[in-house]
């Protein structure tokens, strides 16, 4: 079955009725716990990203109030970066070395 028919199944009920027909009980019950399973760890990767997430943000707080307490900024951490030009080189700029 391709991505495109689980996704108009899922979108469409009459889609997913008339896929559920041509399937016995049994296929229907044995679906309906593949499915719950892919949930229910689609549910655990999504709570341990929302983790994830919220301990990087505690992390970078706790750096950030120690650059305050240290009295220093963000700037005093990152050098200047050295501007790099826009945009190509012209096209005879290879021939003009040369000359």
């Amino acid at each position: 079955m391709s991505n495109q028919t689980l996704e108009r199944i899922a979108r469409n009920k009459n889609v997913a009725r008339a896929a559920a027909r041509q399937l016995s009980m049994e296929q229907l019950h044995k679906l309906a716990e593949v499915i719950g399973e892919v949930i229910e760890q689609k549910n655990d990767e999504e709570k341990r990203r929302q983790e994830e997430e919220a301990q990087k943000a505690r992390k970078l707080a706790e750096i950030r109030e120690q650059i305050n307490e240290a009295g220093l900024s963000i700037d005093d951490l990152v050098p200047d970066q050295p501007k790099r030009k826009r945009g190509r080189p012209p096209k005879n700029a290879k021939d003009a070395d040369k000359a």
